[in-house]
């Protein structure tokens, strides 16, 4: 089976690659420093608050 890399969009196997869905260990590595600088977030709703509204302190 044919993937394309996340990262750098270069068509690898799924089959025997052990750096997979990434084509190699820098792809992968590239791929977790953005998560450990905050480049990815995954949006959180917190209750009680509104969309677009942001809670004003003292208030």
């Amino acid at each position: 089976m044919k993937i394309i890399c996340p990262i750098c969009r270069s068509k690898t196997t799924w089959e025997e690659n052990p750096w997979r869905p990434f084509c190699s260990e820098r792809c992968k590595l590239v791929d977790l420093g953005k998560w450990v600088s905050e480049e990815y977030k995954i949006p959180v709703k917190v209750e009680g608050e509104k969309e677009g509204q942001e809670e004003i302190e003292g208030e």
